[in-house]
């Protein structure tokens, strides 16, 4: 009887196993819309990257399960195996590729600049002139904190980095005149100018950068992603998914 119950334990176990083996972690900061972010009618999870992400799944044959974390949490998160990908509007860099492997880049992106309607920013110079002091919101971790952290540094700006743990903070902090100013992605700043009457974006972007979706070092699931990711770039699909989403003007 003993024997019987060690057996069927260890065939459970294994059923368990291989059950998590055929499901994609994955980790994602669920508060960049329309890349991914929470329907406000259903509660799911919803996006670009999500909607890519489940297609990936389908090709595999493979489940996808979402996990919503601290976008400064992610990369720790996929290198500790905690997930499988990290999707979240990675922008890739070389620093971050010291770390995580990056899938082919599935689209271009670029870094927009929100200001008030009454603002006195009407364009990047003025963020990036010397004689302005500016309270700059951004995302903690993203590569609007890096960029503009790093221009405030080579161009000795006397302007000051206001860092935020959710993007849609940032844009709270410009309404109540905590900040001057928010750096975040373009399709991004799109939906949240649209959402919150006084806001506009400055007609030109900050900087342009591609997007990924991210791996540990060697990871086993790499190669049949990026393949499969590439297939449906091929055949017409993520830019499908990408069109439902935005709109082209």
């Amino acid at each position: 009887m003993k024997k019987f119950a060690i057996v069927a334990f260890m065939l459970s176990l294994l059923l368990a196993l291989s059950a998590c083996a055929e499901t994609i972690k994955v980790g994602s900061s669920i508060d960049f819309p329309p890349y991914e972010y929470y329907d406000d009618e259903t509660g799911d999870i919803v996006g670009i990257e999500i909607d890519i992400i489940h297609k990936i799944g389908e090709a595999l044959g493979m489940d996808v399960e979402v996990q919503d974390m601290q976008f400064d949490s992610i990369i720790a998160a996929v290198v500790s195996g905690k997930v499988d990908v990290g999707v979240s509007g990675f922008t890739v860099t070389e620093e971050r590729k010291q770390n995580v492997d990056f899938t082919t880049t599935y689209t271009t992106a670029k870094q927009s600049v929100i200001v008030t309607n009454d603002s006195p920013i009407q364009s990047v110079d003025d963020i990036l002139n010397p004689e302005n002091s500016w309270k700059i919101g951004v995302q903690i971790g993203t590569t609007s904190d890096l960029y503009i952290t790093d221009d405030i540094d080579a161009l000795g700006l006397p302007s000051t980095v206001e860092r935020f743990n959710k993007s849609p903070d940032t844009v709270v902090a410009l309404n109540s005149g905590k900040v001057d100013c928010v750096i975040v992605d373009d399709q991004v700043a799109i939906h949240f100018v649209q959402a919150n009457e006084g806001l506009k974006l400055l007609d030109t972007a900050y900087v342009l950068e591609d997007y990924a979706f991210c791996f540990p070092k060697e990871s086993p699931l790499y190669e049949d992603f990026n393949a499969a990711l590439e297939a449906l770039m091929a055949d017409g699909t993520v830019q499908s998914i990408i069109d439902q989403y935005i709109v082209a003007e």
